[in-house]
Order: C-alpha cells, then sequence, then structure tokens
C-alpha cells in the first residue's frame, strides 16, 4: 500500500496517476474530501491536523508521500503546517512506513547562488521560516533512523490543468486567454521552473527506490533555464499570441499589498524574482540517467493542446 497525504493538488494528482501506472495498483489516497484519480483507488477523507484519523490514514502504509497544501497565508502555515507534518511522520513511526516528503525551496537564501541539495537554509519572510523548520523536522527524523525518510525538493511549477505559480497565472494562463501576460518584477533574470508532471514522476521515483531514502533529493528541471522576457516569447509563438507584456514592478506590488492581503502574502517572494533563480538537479539527474526531462518548449506545446 502506498498512501498520498494531501491527495487533491496538482502534483498529488499527478502522482496517483503514475504510480498507479507504474508502481502498485495498491494506492490510498487521503484529504479532507479526497476524490478517486485512478479507478480503484482506496479513498480515506482525514483531517491531517487531527492526530488520530491521521494514524488510521496511514495504517497499513508501505510509503507515504506528504503533499498537502495550504492557501498562501501565513499565519495559518505557522498554525497547521508544522501540526499536519508532525502529525504526519508520528503515523508513519506507528506504521513502519516510508515517508516522502515534497518540499519547495522558500528557505533557500533569495539569491543568484547556485541551489543545490547542500544549499544551507537562510529563509527570509514567515511562509520560508516556516517551511526551513519543516523541512528541519523532516531531516531530524532522518537522522534518528527509525523509519526510512527522504525530501524530495522542487522550486516554482509551470504545468498543465490548475498548476499554481506566478508563471501559470501571470503568464501561461493570461496567454490562453487572450490577455497580455505580466512578468513580476524583472524580465532579464534566468528563471528555473519545474514542469509539474516532472516533479510527480520523479517523487513516484525516488519513493520506489530503495537507495533514495536517508537523502535530500532537488527534483529534475531542463537546464535551459529562461529569462522571462524568453519565456513569454516562446508561449506566446506557441500560443499563436503577439510577444508583449508587461513587467510589474516590486514597489508597484509592495504598495498593492496595502490594500489586497493576497498580494501582501507575496510580498516576501519577491526578491527572488530580482536574482536569477539556478536551481540544480544534477544529482538526481547522475543517479537516474534514464529519467526523460521535459523541456520548456515541450511543456508549453502540450499546455497549447489543452
Amino acid at each position: 500500500m502506498q498512501t498520498i497525504l494531501g491527495a487533491n493538488g496538482q502534483i498529488a494528482t499527478e502522482l496517483a496517476r503514475i504510480l498507479y501506472q507504474q508502481h502498485t495498483g495498491d494506492l490510498r489516497l487521503v484529504s479532507r474530501n479526497p476524490r478517486r484519480v485512478n479507478e480503484h483507488d482506496s479513498l480515506v477523507a482525514a483531517d491531517l491536523l487531527d492526530a488520530g484519523q491521521t494514524t488510521e490514514a496511514v495504517k497499513g502504509s508501505q510509503i507515504v508521500y506528504f503533499t498537502a497544501g495550504l492557501p498562501p497565508d501565513s499565519k495559518l502555515w505557522e498554525e497547521r503546517f508544522p501540526v499536519m507534518l508532525r502529525n504526519a511522520l508520528q503515523a508513519c513511526r506507528m506504521a513502519g512506513a516510508g515517508f516522502a516528503y515534497f518540499d519547495n525551496t522558500y528557505m533557500y537564501p533569495q539569491n543568484s547562488q547556485i541551489q543545490t541539495e547542500e544549499t544551507r537554509f537562510a529563509p527570509a519572510g514567515r511562509k520560508g521560516r516556516v517551511r526551513a523548520m519543516m523541512a528541519s523536522m523532516v531531516l531530524e527524523e532522518m537522522a534518528r533512523g527509525d523509519i526510512p525518510v527522504l525530501i524530495a525538493r522542487a522550486p516554482e511549477f509551470y504545468g498543465p490543468g490548475k498548476t499554481q505559480s506566478f508563471t501559470n497565472a501571470l503568464i501561461i494562463d493570461r496567454l490562453k486567454a487572450g490577455k497580455r501576460p505580466l512578468v513580476p518584477v524583472r524580465d532579464d533574470t534566468r528563471r528555473t521552473l519545474i514542469w509539474t508532471p516532472d516533479a510527480s514522476r520523479a517523487l513516484a521515483t525516488l519513493g520506489n527506490t530503495p537507495g533514495a531514502f536517508g537523502q535530500t533529493w532537488h527534483l529534475p528541471c531542463c537546464d535551459e533555464r529562461p529569462t522571462y522576457k524568453t519565456f513569454v516569447d516562446m508561449a506566446s509563438r506557441i500560443f499563436g499570441r503577439t510577444p508583449s507584456y508587461s513587467v510589474i514592478g516590486k514597489w508597484p506590488l509592495i504598495i498593492a499589498g496595502i490594500f489586497s492581503k493576497k498580494v501582501r502574502e507575496i510580498r516576501e517572494l519577491l526578491p527572488r524574482y530580482e536574482q536569477d533563480n539556478l536551481f540544480d538537479s544534477t544529482k538526481f539527474k547522475r543517479h537516474f540517467p534514464e529519467f526523460s526531462v521535459t523541456t520548456y518548449e515541450e511543456g508549453l506545446e502540450l499546455i497549447g493542446r489543452e
């Protein structure tokens, strides 16, 4: 039995699909209101804030994937994420299950240095501090050695369907709707984005590779690292649009945050867009040379066909 905690998001949905296709027919999807992805999925309704419900949801599992998400609200993150993670780890210890933690890069320095699995944590902002604390909890569990544990870390998403990210919301979704794309902060810094199906496929690969546990992994990304100018030009051509866009400067976004809670919640991420984002996934590619990484051109062409 393999179990996905937080089973309704884009990563979890694609993870469920690839696990069922390539790794196991015995799959359990857990969330408050789980929805079946594959015909024979087992559905368990559970609140990960409740230790007892989480323990019951994990019982009988060999591998557990933590892909739970929350709205971009710092207070919610501080109050709920650590509790959810603590309950999940405790449940895995009781079940003797391996734990695969899907992580992001919010805890990394917001600068242009190359990010590897050894990059030190230097979180900026409340959400970054929460993710640093959570990653540290998982690393402590890994060091304890009671159960197999791995961390699978991904940079910003872009992808099909309802993928949620700055890039999808401001560029891809607007282009598809016939609107002018908006570029956050700068259009000349290099970006590393991960194609969401690749992230899910790589997470499934790690979870089903015994030797991958006990380590942190950067999930595989295309190494082209385009600027937003290049990305918008590429997407416009593929979607049949005129390559035109507007750059939203840092200060207008900061000022907008005075009036909008939604904008205010993302302000701590803005320095990431002032610098090159150089996320390195060499380790994964060396260990899994057969894994095919989707190029930006290929990913955008697939989105264009939706």
